[in-house]
């Protein structure tokens, strides 16, 4: 080691405790490394807690035994036609053909981490496309069985963000919570791997260009923790650095992102880049079309079954039943060409009790209406007033939308065209596109949230953070949101995030246990 004076130490310091972070510590640990898990909050389980964990992980052993004739030759077919040249080429073949080994290595280590393929249909038409998705998540599991492993598991995001606590904890996790939950257990059964909430790496520790070690704002002060063999940043991304959000994406400021609050504000890759390295794609994010709550923050809407979006001008701009990414960015160039925020409302008909699409959590009726966030009228006109957009146009909107959809074809947008419109009505076109005959009418608000920014530090192919002239950075690796994501501003299929951040965790362990002596 160095002649620095140090706290502590570890062989591999991991920041972050998503999946990412977690891939990485789990690998290493496996590999022999003494290994310390840093989480800058105080529980475990970064934005991966709150979601519904899909893994998108083309051609992998689960998929396959469950009857999905994949490979990793279509799901690179499918990923190199949409991203192109956007990001490299070989880091694109590298995550794809990663993918299966890495399913490999975690069922074949740990009773813990299983996994099940559940259909969810991939995001873009294409060759190697999988029209009801190639889909892998983590098996549900007993919270009991877990013991004491899930104590400081991140709670669910409508305990978290929202404060709703009726039926937490679950008996049952499931989705992010059991990733997580399957990970911290798996760890369990690692006795070289250690991991400390409450830790915020302040800090990298660089020696002749290479990184030894961080600094964590400790409870009783600054402390200095070596790091032998590298460190790996998995701390997200900058979606809760309300100012960054705003110069980045022209956003009024974090509230409406999925993300823990105040969590992920970027710190590392603030890190990075004072020392050297490069960054891409910091102007885009994991986007989605988000309900605003009362509290202002904003819920993940996947799986939207009805209803139509309007500006402020009283006009649909755009495929509402379309995979939740690709809407995103059909809201953020609504957005982005009229200079910055637009109000925009979800009007539906009295055909749904509340709106129809899978969103945790479920809006409260009263308290929306009380914030003026849900409104209702007997007539498109008096709704147009109330939400204060056009009445002509509201009216020309929804005239136009009926006749299309009595006539079965959406002639403005193509709606129920695509499988996925039609993935969440069972494929009944009749309940992708019917006419609004059932009034009341209603306006909800949607604004463009995410599910974390994809812009940060370049990475190669092993995970290491690499510099402008495309030199690693010896000692330092970045996976998750804290890396510019492969995929570059596609979104190719479910589980993309945690796909490729599980990924180059996984490589940048990989790396350190077989490339790279201690110092």
């Amino acid at each position: 080691m160095t002649s620095l004076e140090w706290d502590d130490e570890a062989e591999v310091v991991v920041v972050g405790s998503g999946a990412a972070g977690l891939s990485a510590a789990y690998t290493a640990g496996r590999s022999g490394l003494d290994v310390l898990v840093l989480e800058k909050s105080g529980a475990f389980g970064g934005t991966t807690a709150y979601s519904g964990a899909g893994i998108w992980l083309p051609g992998n052993h689960v998929v396959r035994e469950a009857g999905v004739d994949d490979s990793v030759e279509l799901g690179l077919e499918y990923l190199t036609a949409l991203v192109g040249g956007r990001t490299p080429e070989n880091l694109q073949r590298t995550y794809v053909e990663t993918g299966p080994e890495l399913v490999r290595f975690l069922t074949d280590t740990s009773p813990w981490l299983r996994f099940i393929h559940t259909p969810f249909p991939d995001y873009f038409p294409g060759k190697g496309r999988f029209d009801l998705g190639r889909g892998l998540f983590p098996a549900p599991v007993e919270r009991a069985d877990l013991g004491d492993a899930v104590d400081q598991l991140r709670a669910t995001v409508a305990v978290d963000t929202f404060g709703l606590t009726a039926g937490h904890p679950a008996d049952t996790l499931v989705g992010g919570q059991a990733l997580i939950g399957r990970f911290l257990r798996a760890l369990k059964d690692v006795d070289n791997v250690e991991l400390r909430a409450s830790s915020p790496v302040t800090e990298l520790v660089e020696v002749d260009g290479r990184v030894v070690g961080v600094v964590v704002d400790a409870a009783d002060g600054p402390r200095r923790i070596a790091a032998r063999r590298g460190v790996v940043l998995a701390a997200g991304g900058f979606e809760s650095d309300a100012q960054a959000r705003r110069d980045q994406h022209n956003l009024p400021g974090s509230d409406w992102t999925a993300g823990p609050v105040g969590v992920n504000t970027g710190d590392l890759i603030s890190a990075g880049i004072a020392l050297g390295a490069a960054t891409d794609l910091l102007d885009e994010a994991w986007w989605m079309p988000a309900v605003l709550f009362p509290n202002g923050r904003a819920a993940f809407n996947v799986g939207i079954q009805d209803g139509i979006f309007v500006g402020p001008d009283g006009k649909r701009f755009a495929n509402e039943l379309q995979p939740y990414d690709r809407m995103g960015h059909a809201l953020k160039d609504y957005y982005d060409k009229r200079g910055g925020y637009q109000r925009v409302w979800w009007i539906l008909d009295s055909r749904h009790p509340s709106p129809p699409s899978y969103m945790q959590p479920a809006p409260d009726e009263a308290a929306f209406r009380e914030a003026g966030l849900w409104v209702s009228a007997h007539s498109a006109p008096e709704l147009a007033e109330l939400i204060g957009v056009p009445v002509d146009a509201l009216v020309a909107t929804l005239t136009r939308y009926d006749a299309d959809a009595a006539a079965g074809a959406d002639t403005e947008f193509h709606r129920a065209e695509d499988p996925y419109d039609l993935f969440f009505v069972r494929f009944d076109r009749s309940k992708a596109l019917h006419p609004f005959d059932q009034p009341p009418f209603h306006a909800v608000q949607i604004v463009l949230g995410d599910l974390g920014t994809k812009g940060g530090l370049c990475i190669d192919e092993a995970a290491r953070v690499v510099r402008v002239d495309g030199t690693p950075i010896e000692g330092l690796y970045a996976a998750g949101n804290t890396a510019a994501n492969v995929t570059g501003a596609i979104y190719p299929g479910p589980g993309a995030p945690i796909g490729t951040g599980m990924v180059w965790g996984y490589r940048a362990a990989r790396h350190i246990a077989e490339v790279v002596a201690p110092v």
